[in-house]
């Protein structure tokens, strides 16, 4: 493959950046102060472009966890006591100084996550999106008056916050990830507790630690223990202490979050892996399909739960849309993500790597070919499109999380609907076709939680409900779907006229 293009940026130091605390990002966030690293081991932030050490923070103990909740759960009544408008006008500030500090978060999810500036400017929307939305559910009217069965009865339906929120993000979408859970809850009333991913501590958690501190969120509220999952995860998410255990990463993982979550009388809420298939019929707009599943494929390296894992196309515009996909692969510009023009960056880690680059080649070996791509340096991997895949090819029965297009031809729209079911997952798809009654029928066929017609599946807004069924998870995230967990109803009754008992 053709040499990555570098630039010179990756000499920035991270910790002198406008956005950076006092004294950098060598600190846990606990109780609204920044605790020095101490004798607790060091976490070594990795820029995946360089593979360069951007800066350490602190890796966080059992100790840590313990404390954060019992300060989340000390300032939670006197948080929820608040005003709603003064909760909403706190996390309306936050959302504010992102496009303040927006030119330092471009640097920060380029050295630490890989992030190209599209990327980046996706993450920023969305983060101040889910935001602005959080915020207006301070202000949402929860309750509700039911008729009664009993005369002279009236039901009223309270809700309160949950209470204590503990939320474990990845180092996709770190900011944007973070941010759909911490902003609702935080102004619904809950108190935070959050462990960013340990690729990505800065941008996962104190970032938000950071705009929080300065939008005049009140002492521990918010509390960020960045820390290795292996070590501290397990006691995290099966805490006596949180309501709700909100988690987005892996199903592997996130089935152990889940059952202690339950174990520990907390709800879960998760949002996991995907497998999801763009399906083109052969009355498409060619073109159009295409355009979709090179975006669908490719943006942000294919590191998304979202993002297109199996392209199945009807077998009379199999060869155009091979051949199309491929071109646009080859034309994608590979470089440093904060290279102007740069839109593939590097993969995370060389762990992701090398499972990407495994499920290719065992693919490969198996029968499939690599119309483009196939290769990587470092950590760039070529955007790859494989023809001849069938249905039990590594690149097709697992999530990749990489640049990777398997494409896979079918005969009807039956066949195309049991080939985009056969899968443990139910995150996300999308259908293409000019009739959008057939493509409706094939959406409605799809086992999914999200289908996206004409389009593809990278799509999230802040108002719309989203989330998986099977092992893509359980409950919803945005708006009035994340406000059901991140509150409680409570049943309030008032006899108004004496009752009679039958005794």
């Amino acid at each position: 493959m053709t040499e990555p293009r570098a630039v010179s940026a990756d000499r920035i130091d991270v910790d002198d950046l406008e956005i950076a605390p006092e004294r950098g990002w060598n600190g846990l966030y606990l109780d609204g102060e920044w605790n020095p690293a101490g004798d607790r081991n060091p976490i070594d932030v990795e820029n995946p472009a360089t593979q360069e050490t951007l800066t350490t923070v602190p890796a966080a103990t059992e100790a840590d966890v313990d404390e954060a909740y019992a300060i989340a759960d000390d300032a939670q009544s006197e948080w929820a006591d608040y005003p709603p408008q003064e909760r909403a006008a706190i996390v309306s500030e936050a959302s504010r100084l992102l496009s303040e500090y927006a030119d330092d978060l471009a640097t920060l999810f380029a050295l630490e996550c890989g992030g190209v500036q599209l990327k980046t400017g996706f993450e920023i929307q969305l983060a101040q999106g889910t935001m602005d939305v959080g915020a207006g559910l301070a202000m949402r009217d929860g309750g509700r008056r039911k008729e009664s069965v009993t005369p002279g009865k009236e039901n009223f339906l309270v809700r309160e916050p949950a209470g204590v929120v503990g939320v474990i993000t990845p180092w996709n979408f770190p900011l944007y990830l973070s941010s759909r859970v911490v902003a609702p809850a935080l102004a619904l009333g809950n108190s935070v507790v959050l462990k960013p991913d340990e690729h990505t501590p800065i941008t996962g958690g104190l970032v938000l630690a950071k705009i929080f501190e300065e939008a005049g969120l009140p002492d521990g509220v918010l509390n960020v223990v960045p820390g290795n999952g292996h070590e501290i995860g397990d006691h995290f998410s099966g805490h006596s202490v949180p309501s709700v255990m909100s988690f987005t990463g892996s199903s592997e993982v996130g089935r152990g979050v889940g059952q202690r979550a339950v174990g520990a009388f907390t709800e879960p809420a998760l949002e996991l892996g995907g497998n999801n298939a763009h399906i083109v019929l052969e009355d498409a707009d060619l073109e159009r399909a295409i355009d979709a599943g090179a975006f669908g494929s490719f943006t942000h390296q294919g590191q998304e739960c979202i993002s297109i894992n199996r392209h199945l196309v009807h077998e009379s515009l199999y060869d155009e849309y091979v051949a199309g996909l491929a071109e646009r692969a080859e034309q994608l510009p590979i470089g440093h993500p904060l290279e102007e023009g740069s839109l593939v960056g590097p993969v995370i880690n060389e762990s992701q790597r090398d499972k990407i680059v495994g499920y290719v080649e065992e693919s490969i070996e198996r029968g499939a070919t690599a119309e483009a791509g196939g290769d990587h340096d470092g950590l760039f991997v070529e955007p790859t499109v494989l023809s001849g895949v069938t249905s039990d090819m590594p690149v097709a029965c697992n999530e990749h999380f990489g640049p990777v297009a398997p494409v896979i031809p079918f005969e009807s729209d039956e066949e195309a609907i049991r080939l985009a079911n056969e899968t443990e997952y139910g995150l996300s798809g999308s259908v293409h076709s000019s009739d959008v009654a057939r493509a409706r029928d094939v959406a409605d066929a799809l086992e999914t939680g999200m289908v996206h017609i004409n389009d593809q599946p990278l799509n999230d807004e802040p108002h719309v409900a989203f989330g998986g069924v099977g092992a893509s998870g359980m409950g919803r995230y945005n708006d009035e779907w994340i406000m059901d967990t991140l509150t409680t109803l409570k049943w309030i009754s008032v006899q108004r006229e004496p009752r009679e008992y039958p005794y």
